[in-house]
């Protein structure tokens, strides 16, 4: 489930919420209780790392 992170416009407090991609935004901060809680935009923590990851049989054939 990916996780998704939210900050209260009400407070300011951030927090994280594991939610089904198919869930309703969150409205209700966790710490202050008031209507006013947004999701926010992240980085990613996907990294693909080293040189070929791709070489392991995903490639077209002699593709270089």
């Amino acid at each position: 489930m990916p996780t998704y992170e939210y900050r209260c416009s009400q407070c300011g407090h951030e927090f994280e919420v594991e939610q089904r991609i198919t869930e309703s935004p969150i409205c209700t901060c966790v710490e202050c209780q008031e209507e006013g809680a947004e999701r926010v935009i992240s980085a990613s923590t996907f990294v693909l790392k080293g040189g070929g990851w791709y070489a392991d049989g995903y490639s077209k054939k002699g593709a270089a």
